[in-house]
């Protein structure tokens, strides 16, 4: 069953899935649940839930954004690995960072990283605002990504100053989503940013409307952003 909804589901997002995907997919998700018995990882534990909920929303960015052959991508706030990992596994050409500021979450990554023997992976304990101030990391980037609950302001924030010019940021969201990216147009404009588009996605057995915010770099962000740790989340960009 775990098997056949996620060869469906990425049948349906026109993803090609090779039976050692299928295998690796499957044991990232028995250590998730393994693991979550004493991290707490993730509330989401049903296998197909798992499938739905984890990898194929994970899986469908690759919808709306087809990075180039070796693209870079960071991860950001990537808790148990959504959606990094699945678009790792799914897309072994891609060098992809996972940024977590949870420790006991990072050993989880590490652990899965070392199982699945997948290179050109590497996860970074830090937050977000101080890892975009390293040098290692800021505009190193094609694509940033994250798939999280913060308004548009805040996300493109601690997104934006990742991606070089040129590249873009990926903002999952859920509904609303046409007003909160105008409440940030001057926090997009003040990070270099420039709304591509808003692309709806439809996700597999998944009812709830979804979204992939795509803003283009078109300058680079001035240095003084991100602003130090919390400062986003509380005192967002325009408000």
């Amino acid at each position: 069953m775990f098997r056949s909804a996620l060869l469906g589901g990425a049948r349906v997002l026109g993803l090609p899935m090779s039976p050692h995907q299928l295998a690796q997919f499957e044991r990232y998700a028995a250590d998730l649940v393994e693991w979550n018995r004493r991290a707490n990882l993730t509330t989401i534990v049903d296998p197909l839930d798992i499938v739905r909920k984890h990898f194929l929303d994970s899986l469908s960015v690759l919808s709306v954004c087809d990075p180039d052959l070796g693209a870079r991508i960071v991860d950001v706030g990537s808790g148990a690995g959504f959606p990094g990992l699945p678009l790792r596994i799914a897309r072994p050409d891609l060098h992809v960072t996972l940024l977590e500021a949870t420790r006991k979450k990072c050993d989880f990554l590490r652990h899965v990283v070392g199982v699945l023997a997948l290179d050109n992976v590497h996860v970074v304990n830090a937050r977000a605002e101080d890892a975009a101030r390293d040098a290692a990391h800021r505009e190193r980037y094609d694509v940033s990504v994250a798939r999280a609950v913060a308004e548009a302001p805040t996300l493109l924030e601690i997104l934006l100053p990742f991606v070089k010019v040129g590249g873009c940021a990926l903002a999952m969201k859920s509904g609303g989503v046409e007003a909160e990216v105008e409440r940030a147009g001057a926090a997009i404009a003040a990070l270099g940013g420039r709304v591509q588009r808003i692309a709806p996605v439809s996700v597999p057995g998944i009812d709830e409307p979804r979204y992939v915010v795509v803003v283009d770099k078109v300058t680079p962000t001035p240095g003084k952003y991100p602003r130090r740790a919390g400062m986003p989340h509380k005192r967002p960009i325009g408000n």
